[in-house]
C-alpha cells in the first residue's frame, strides 16, 4: 500500500498541532505546513523527522502553494497524497462596520482563497492516492454570529465550496469532508482590539462584544482530532458534513428547525444589541434637543 501521506495547513497550534500529532500516532507521514515552524518542533522530536516533515507555507501567498507542489511531486513516491487537511484559519471578529478591505481580503485570502488554490494544485496527487480532503469548517458558517459576520461569510463560502468538491471528486474516488466545527481549544481567537473610532466604541457595544466573547466549555483539540483522524480513517463512509466540537449539534438543530426571525431574536438579545439600540436612540434624542 506505501506510505500514508497527510498534508496538514495551520499545523502550528490548535486542531492543525493536534491533527499532526494524531496522524503521526496512526502512521501517517505528515507535512505540517505553517507559516511558524518553531512550535513543531517537538512533534518533530516526539515522531521523529521520518514521521512529521515540517514545511514553510503562507496559503495566502499563491506562489508558496506552487513551490509546495512542485516540492511535494519531488519528494513523495508516485506523487501520492492520501490526505490533505485544509486547517489554517484567519480570526475576524470585527462589527462589519469596521473591517477595512485589508482586513477583509486577509481573512478570505486564507479561509476561502488559499484553501481552494491548496485544493487544486494538489488535486491530481490526491486522486493519485485516491485520498480524501477535509476542510475546517465552523458553526460560524451555519449560523452567522454578531460580531464575526466577515467570518462567518468565510466559513460559509468554504462549506459551499466543499459539498460542491464532494461531488466533484466522488468520479475519481476522492473523499471530501467539511468539518463544520463548534467549541474547540485552539489560538485563533481574535487578538486585535476595536478601533477607538468605532461605532461600537461606547458603554453599550463594548458590553456587547464582551458578551459575544464569553467563555464556553470547549473540546480539547486533542480530542477533536482523534475524532476527525477517527471519520478520516473509516474509507467505508463518505460523509460530506460532519459536526464536531462544542455546541455543533445544537447549531445544526437550530439551523435546520428555528426560523430565521426567531434565531433573530435570540441572537440579538443574548448579545446584547438591544443595549446598544436605546443608548443609539437615547444620543439621537440628545442631539435633537440640542438643536
Amino acid at each position: 500500500m506505501g506510505e500514508q501521506i497527510a498534508i496538514v495547513t495551520g499545523a502550528s497550534s490548535g486542531i492543525g498541532y493536534s491533527l499532526t500529532d494524531e496522524l503521526a500516532s496512526v502512521g501517517y507521514v505528515v507535512y505540517a505546513c505553517a507559516r511558524r515552524l518553531e512550535p513543531i518542533k517537538d512533534l518533530v522530536e516526539k515522531h521523529g523527522q521520518h514521521k512529521v516533515k515540517p514545511y514553510q507555507l503562507d496559503i495566502s501567498n499563491y506562489s508558496e502553494i506552487v513551490r509546495f507542489r512542485t516540492y511535494l511531486e519531488e519528494s513523495i513516491p508516485e506523487a501520492k497524497i492520501t490526505l490533505l487537511y485544509n486547517n489554517a484559519g484567519q480570526a475576524c471578529s470585527f462589527a462589519v462596520t469596521d473591517v477595512t478591505d485589508k482586513i477583509m481580503q486577509e481573512c478570505f485570502q486564507v479561509n476561502v482563497f488559499g484553501h481552494i488554490n491548496m485544493t487544486r494544485e494538489l488535486s491530481k496527487m490526491i486522486i493519485n492516492g485516491k485520498g480524501t480532503i477535509v476542510f475546517t469548517g465552523s458553526i460560524a458558517g451555519v449560523v452567522s454570529f454578531p460580531f464575526i459576520t466577515t467570518y462567518s461569510a468565510t466559513k460559509a463560502a468554504i462549506h459551499q465550496y466543499a459539498r460542491g468538491l464532494h461531488l466533484e471528486m466522488k468520479p475519481f474516488g476522492v473523499r471530501v469532508i467539511n468539518a463544520i466545527t463548534g467549541g474547540v481549544e485552539t489560538e485563533i481567537g481574535e487578538k486585535r482590539s476595536m478601533p477607538s473610532d468605532s461605532l461600537y466604541n461606547t458603554a453599550a457595544g463594548r458590553d456587547a462584544f464582551k458578551a459575544r466573547s464569553k467563555e464556553v466549555k470547549k473540546m480539547s483539540a486533542t480530542e477533536y482530532a482523534k475524532q476527525m483522524v477517527s471519520i478520516v480513517e473509516d474509507s467505508e463512509t463518505d460523509p460530506v458534513d460532519v459536526y464536531k466540537g462544542s455546541f455543533a449539534t445544537i447549531a445544526r438543530l437550530l439551523a435546520m428547525f428555528i426560523p430565521i426571525w426567531l434565531l433573530d431574536k435570540v441572537l440579538y438579545k443574548s448579545n446584547k444589541l438591544g443595549k446598544i439600540n436605546s443608548e443609539y436612540r437615547s444620543t439621537e434624542k440628545q442631539k435633537t434637543k440640542g438643536i
